[in-house]
């Protein structure tokens, strides 16, 4: 069974490699590690089908020594055991470069079994991962490693690959083959940035198209059936899934609606109700709140029409709710109000609650100043008497300060007005 496209086309120089110009272009930091012939350990980070591998794999030829490859979904300990036994053999005297797919995938064990080998150079670590390296990778490999990010490929760069790809399957199979341009195009665009994914769908659309006349011709609809849900990139339990939901929340507190519009599709495009609902729901009470505390009701209505409808009609009412937050006046007040708070509680200053406020009907015959001596607001003119509530230790604290907007502003003149006349 023949290997995928995207391992037949590996390319044989760095110039040939799409996407990663901020790592590899001419100048760039990794090329210059890769051109000087000195291999420190290395950690590839970034989504798959980016070139992690591709780049790994060429690094390796340029060096005299030996490849080993193991992929942490699979390796055990023995696995590396296996490795550092060869050390000492002929196939190991000039050292041993280990390729470590998915090194998120090892326990700290596992990755502990590496660090006297690749301590004192005798085994030159690359590593790849999908998640965050300073989360999931030991943070003793982390400090004898430098970690390079990478990122999705560009749709013009992926073009370049899905033609070169082309050239490639034309070479394989002496037939000549007609996709147009919007196909091309589709394909790089479709994919998301994964040249893996674009690659394959090339090989299916190929694969689909008619023999006429000694050609084989791509029809433009076979290639936008074959990649029509590649554009998403997304997994609910890896960094991705974190990404878009941030950057979903950031649009709508920066009063994007645009962009607000095309996270929360991607959010749903993925099937990730509960996080688009979630979120929008936060980002009214965090980020609009009482600039306009009507929303609150009005956003909780849209998410209930959504869970009750399911997808795919839930776009609609969540996009009537996302514009809405995004277009709202913004405040924060209350978010940095109830931290105020929780910092003072944090800090042990608040203890006891003042007597007037205590839920207290009997006093001992040991106090000597009886009763409650609360006040009941609503005895008085305008509903309002001048009371302390915070406890002693805290009675003079501010917590919530008025926000600038006119709905905030006109609470402030409200109370100021009141207060001052009592």
């Amino acid at each position: 069974m023949p290997s995928p496209l995207a391992d037949r086309i590996r390319p044989d120089s760095l110039d040939s490699i799409v996407g990663q110009k901020h790592l590899i272009g001419e100048g760039k930091p990794l090329r210059k590690i890769i051109e000087s012939g000195y291999l420190p350990n290395l950690i590839f980070y970034g989504p798959s089908g980016v070139g992690k591998t591709t780049l790994a794999t060429y690094i390796a030829k340029k060096t005299n020594k030996t490849l080993k490859k193991l992929n942490g979904t699979t390796a055990s300990t023995a696995d590396i055991k296996d490795i550092v036994a060869e050390l000492n053999t002929f196939s190991g005297m000039n050292g041993i470069l280990l390729y470590l797919d998915e090194i998120q995938y090892f326990n700290k064990k596992q990755q502990q079994t590496l660090l006297e080998y690749i301590e004192d150079g005798r085994i030159t670590l690359i590593a790849s991962t999908t998640e965050n390296p300073y989360f999931y990778v030991y943070n003793a490999i982390l400090s004898r490693s430098t970690v390079f990010e990478f990122k999705p490929v560009e749709p013009a760069d992926l073009a370049q690959a899905v033609r070169r790809g082309v050239h490639i399957l034309e070479q394989e199979s002496g037939v000549n083959i007609e996709i147009s341009d919007k196909a091309v195009v589709h394909i790089a665009t479709a994919c998301g940035g994964d040249v893996r994914k674009a690659l394959n769908a090339l090989e299916l659309s190929v694969l689909a198209g008619e023999l006429k006349d000694g050609v084989r011709v791509v029809k433009d609809e076979d290639a936008f059936d074959l990649t029509q849900k590649s554009a998403v990139r997304y997994d609910k339990d890896g960094d991705e899934h974190y990404d878009i939901v941030s950057a979903y929340q950031k649009s709508m507190r920066g009063s994007d609606p645009d962009a607000a519009l095309h996270y929360l599709a991607r959010l749903l495009k993925a099937g990730d109700l509960a996080s688009a609902c979630r979120r929008l729901m936060v980002c009214a009470a965090e980020d609009v709140g009482l600039a306009y505390p009507q929303i609150l009701p009005i956003v909780k209505s849209c998410v209930d029409i959504a869970q009750a409808v399911g997808l795919p009609e839930a776009r609609l009412p969540l996009a009537d709710a996302v514009i809405m937050v995004a277009t709202a006046p913004k405040s924060n007040s209350a978010h940095d109000a109830i931290a105020r708070a929780e910092a003072d509680l944090e800090s042990g200053k608040a203890i006891s609650i003042p007597r007037c406020l205590q839920n207290m009907h009997y006093d001992g015959e040991d106090n000597n100043n009886k009763g409650q001596f609360y006040k009941y607001p609503h005895d008085f003119p305008n509903h309002y008497c001048e009371q302390q509530y915070l406890p002693d230790s805290i009675k003079n604290a501010h917590y919530y300060i008025y926000g600038d907007n006119k709905t905030e502003q006109a609470y402030k003149a409200y109370w100021e007005k009141i207060k001052n006349r009592s």
